[in-house]
């Protein structure tokens, strides 16, 4: 067995031990990776009781306007930016839409990788690869719309947002 000099530490390791932590830490990794994948796709296949799981466009405006009254009532928002703040919504929920993608029932989807002996890694990847496509079209307009509602905020009404952000503001709880 060859021994190993590992110069910044001063420490001798046989070549067994450099082996064995080289194939530890990739199969962590593995397990990692398989973990978020697995993670990501049921995050993706969502759940029905999420704010627009599964609301169609109409359903999802109201929810909206309810959520924009709210927004708007925090941050005494006036016409225009209400209207910003819907265009985002708006923006999000079409990126959400294409992120869902066709499928009526994204867990079912889910569920059909792991369906046989082995897992369908193909498909996961062209999964994977379509949702993240789905995400680089639709964030462009997302992050834009965003942009407009921020900046044609004042900065208290800013300086309001970025409290609710780290979690000093409870706009939306219930009561």
């Amino acid at each position: 067995m060859a021994v190993m000099f590992n110069p910044s530490c001063g420490t001798r390791k046989t070549a067994m031990t450099h082996f064995s932590r080289i194939s530890l830490k990739r199969t962590l990794l593995g397990a990692l990776t398989a973990t978020v994948l697995v993670g990501g796709l049921a995050a993706c296949a969502g759940s029905r009781h999420e704010v627009g799981a599964s609301m169609n466009a109409e359903q999802y405006a109201q929810k909206r306007d309810k959520m924009v009254d709210k927004a708007a009532s925090k941050l005494d928002l006036n016409e225009d930016q209400k209207k910003r703040l819907s265009v985002l919504g708006d923006k999000l929920f079409e990126q959400r839409t294409a992120l869902i993608g066709q499928t009526k029932n994204p867990r079912a989807e889910l569920q059909a990788l792991m369906a046989g002996e082995k897992f369908d890694a193909v498909r996961a990847q062209a999964l994977i690869n379509e949702k993240t496509t789905a995400l680089q079209a639709k964030s462009p307009e997302v992050i834009a719309a965003l942009a407009d509602f921020y900046n044609s905020l004042n900065p208290v009404q800013q300086q309001k947002v970025r409290d609710y952000m780290e979690g000093r503001g409870h706009w939306f709880s219930r009561g």
